[in-house]
């Protein structure tokens, strides 16, 4: 099915068969053009409330009730009603079947260009990579969010509101310390991990059991009469998943709100390939899209007028102010990952002498797509950059690296220039930006005091003079002791073991609750 024209489409105006057409067509390039595998593909057309609504609720289109939700939705309506912000054209969520929400106010143009983008090259993507292979499951994910959408209803039920409510407050606050961050752990299957919630609460209230009955109830017991070693082997010590220690051993904790901390864990778990691959996610699904459009109107199937509108809208995607332009703010994950996806087709085609010299393995080789096809399937941003980012593509985009450390040296002085020395340096330092080993902190639990006082230690050591903000700290530790029901003590120690600081937070308890 095609326009009278020929064309998929004329003007601006869309009906759900033309959708239907786009698609099609799109599925066809980027099958027999481009090679990509993707999940099956659902569309849903939104409204600007519903959109606002999406972002709310991190794009999700099954999520359970949280006061933040609507607090995020009223800033974002009062700022898009107000005229100082746009929406965005799509949200693409990663699950199998792939969702892509597409705003009703698209133009046709529009249409086509975010399913390019979003239904071939976000859905190629994660279905492909690494670490979205590693650590979620498409195929459980919308089930496991009506479970939770559904238990976090019946909590509230039989449980109250307010107990429900800081229960999830103090899990978000720790969210972003309740994933897993290294391999070798069991791949998330959220079909299981619902089936067997029930099984599960009864063997774990088994295991505390066991565990807190060693806890004596008189006098502190001699050193010597508790092994130390023996108690951290059970606790499972030290532990970086903070939600999953808290849901395992905290004392205090009903079985519901143990389960409210297991699905916050495991959405936040289901999120964390992505803040690892922001500008590699983003710069292939740009890259796609661009090639399926520009081939579209090669191939005569849209208009010179609508492939302008698309270069109009693709130009202000991957627009990158200068570093002394106003609007800076860092490199734009689509700007930069699209410009090293060209590079890397440009070194792969037609290197020169120096790709050659920099990237001998993949340089001349021929085939564009078969090597960006295994980017994108075996790196994250880190290692994307840290491997690929070339001297010619620094010295179009102007890098350069300053350095500013007081105790080294007085004033800023630019650290790495355009020479061989300086590129590695370039690059190491801007791959650096995006390893999330070195920008999250790093915090995990040593010890809890049994014979005392059931403190529960933390430590966090410090990379780089990167110490943790007092305020946060403090209102997260809160949360934390508030879970935890005694005391929670946390020390920042340096690369040579030195306390740098020393917090210590009392619990102020969670509603009461049934």
């Amino acid at each position: 099915m095609t326009a009278p024209s020929g064309f998929l489409f004329e003007g601006a105006d869309w009906d759900f068969p033309t959708l239907q057409r786009i698609h099609d067509a799109c599925e066809e390039i980027s099958r027999s053009e481009l090679g990509l595998d993707v999940y099956p593909n659902q569309i849903e057309v939104i409204t600007a409330e519903q959109m606002l609504d999406a972002y709310s609720s991190v794009g999700m289109p099954l999520f359970y009730k949280h006061w933040s939700f609507g607090k995020h939705f009223a800033y974002q309506e009062a700022f898009y009603r107000k005229g100082f912000t746009g929406l965005a054209y799509e949200i693409v969520i990663n699950s199998s079947p792939c969702i892509s929400y597409l705003m009703e106010e698209n133009t046709a143009t529009m249409q086509a260009l975010v399913i390019a983008h979003a239904a071939f090259g976000h859905n190629h993507f994660f279905k492909n990579n690494y670490l979205f292979r590693q650590w979620t499951d498409a195929d459980g994910i919308l089930n496991y969010l009506d479970f939770a959408k559904g238990y976090v209803a019946q909590c509230e039920e039989r449980h109250g509101r307010l107990a429900v409510e800081q229960t999830l407050d103090a899990a978000h606050a720790l969210m972003s310390h309740g994933i897993d961050r290294y391999p070798g752990k069991k791949k998330l299957d959220l079909r299981a991990e619902e089936k067997r919630a029930g099984k599960r609460r009864q063997h774990e209230e088994s295991a505390f059991n066991d565990l807190w009955r060693t806890v004596p109830s008189g006098p502190a017991k001699s050193e010597a009469s508790l092994n130390a070693e023996r108690r951290r082997k059970l606790l499972g010590l030290p532990q970086e998943n903070l939600l999953y220690f808290l849901e395992k051993v905290a004392p205090r904790l009903k079985p519901w709100q143990r389960e409210l901390l297991r699905i916050v864990r495991h959405i936040a778990q289901y999120f964390y390939p992505q803040s690892q691959t922001k500008v590699m996610n983003e710069g292939t699904a740009t890259y796609v899209h661009y090639r399926i459009m520009t081939s579209l109107h090669e191939q005569g199937r849209i208009s010179d007028g609508n492939f302008l509108e698309f270069l109009q809208s693709h130009t202000n995607v991957v627009f990158q102010p200068d570093f002394d332009d106003q609007r800076f703010s860092g490199f734009n994950p689509y700007a930069l990952g699209f410009a090293m996806m060209q590079d890397i087709e440009r070194i792969v085609r037609n290197p020169d002498e120096e790709d050659h010299d920099w990237f001998p393995e993949i340089a001349g080789t021929g085939d564009a797509l078969a090597v960006l096809r295994n980017v994108w399937a075996n790196y994250r941003d880190e290692s994307f950059i840290s491997q690929f980012l070339s001297p010619r593509l620094m010295r179009h985009m102007r890098m350069f690296h300053l350095h500013d450390d007081p105790a080294e040296t007085a004033g800023i002085r630019v650290d790495a220039i355009h020479d061989a020395r300086g590129y590695r340096r370039l690059r190491r330092e801007l791959a650096r930006q995006y390893d999330v080993g070195y920008i999250d902190p790093n915090i995990e639990v040593l010890d809890v005091d049994l014979a005392g006082d059931r403190r529960l230690m933390l430590r966090h050591a410090v990379v780089k003079g990167a110490r943790l903000n007092e305020t946060d700290a403090k209102r997260v530790l809160q949360h934390l002791a508030n879970l935890w029901s005694y005391d929670v003590s946390l020390v920042e120690v340096d690369i040579t073991g030195s306390v740098l600081k020393e917090y210590v937070v009392n619990p102020r308890g969670l509603a009461a609750a049934a």
